[in-house]
């Protein structure tokens, strides 16, 4: 697991009774009820916070149900924004624990790093040392759901080798990355394509332009992704997705992680 550095956008401040505002370009698709990952980080926390609230403030700029992990990541940044707000005697530990109890990918991705994830997400292990790397994400405007994705999975009955892939100690550029992740596969992109054509039809279009150096789906999808072997080059691949189909939503990005405006 990599991270991008772009992202929802969390802030708070102290209130007497804890509340979330939820606003953006994505806002229509994020629930603002007790089910959003958001109140349940903060709901987590509180208790170890002698009564005191927090009105929380989401701006939701990721597509809604989009493999990127933004709800496992708006949660650990909530749990991260509260301890350091509040300061709360809660360790990293502690911390780790209530972001894996908010779901699969809650613990790597409360600190954003580069990691190999196994188990069901809980045990982690540092990724090889990355090389600048320039991507694109896009995104058909389609919510995927999940658990339809990993229905079709078992019943397909191809899930593939468990056994985690050997990384090389250093990877000198996004070309030798790109080779390195060639020979691996993401068992979701089949029948994520399946529940969702117009995945597919993302995928088509990255691996139609000269700048993709390789392109698959992003967790369950819906959103793909491209490496490109240098920012312009990812720019270009970026612009060129926008004109072509106005209605899906593209942004170039680095991946790797953190990011130096993250808390």
């Amino acid at each position: 697991m990599v991270f991008a550095d772009v992202g929802d956008r969390l802030s708070a401040e102290p209130k007497a009774q804890l509340t979330l505002e939820v606003d953006g370009p994505f806002a229509g698709g994020a629930p603002a009820g007790p089910d959003n990952l958001v109140l349940r980080a903060a709901r987590a926390l509180l208790p170890k916070a002698e009564g005191r609230g927090v009105q929380l403030r989401l701006e939701k700029r990721l597509p809604v149900a989009a493999g990127l992990g933004g709800g496992s990541s708006d949660a650990g940044a909530t749990l991260r924004l509260l301890r350091a707000m509040l300061g709360l005697a809660v360790s990293d530990a502690e911390l780790e624990a209530l972001a894996a109890s908010l779901g699969a990918d809650g613990a790597a991705c409360l600190w954003g790093r580069p990691v190999l994830a196994e188990g069901v997400g809980e045990r982690l292990s540092p990724g090889p040392r990355l090389p600048p790397l320039h991507a694109v994400l896009v995104n058909p405007g389609v919510p995927v759901s999940t658990p339809a994705v990993y229905r079709l999975l078992d019943a397909m009955g191809r899930f593939g080798d468990t056994a985690p892939p050997v990384p090389p100690q250093d990877l000198t550029d996004a070309r030798a990355a790109a080779a390195w992740l060639a020979g691996l596969a993401n068992d979701l992109e089949g029948p994520a394509c399946a529940v969702e054509p117009a995945v597919g039809g993302v995928l088509e279009a990255l691996y139609g332009a000269p700048q993709t150096l390789l392109a698959r789906v992003s967790g369950s999808g819906g959103t793909c992704f491209a490496l490109c072997d240098e920012a312009e080059s990812a720019q270009a691949l970026a612009d060129r997705i926008a004109a072509q189909r106005p209605g899906w939503w593209v942004r170039a990005c680095r991946l790797g992680g953190p990011w130096p405006d993250d808390l």
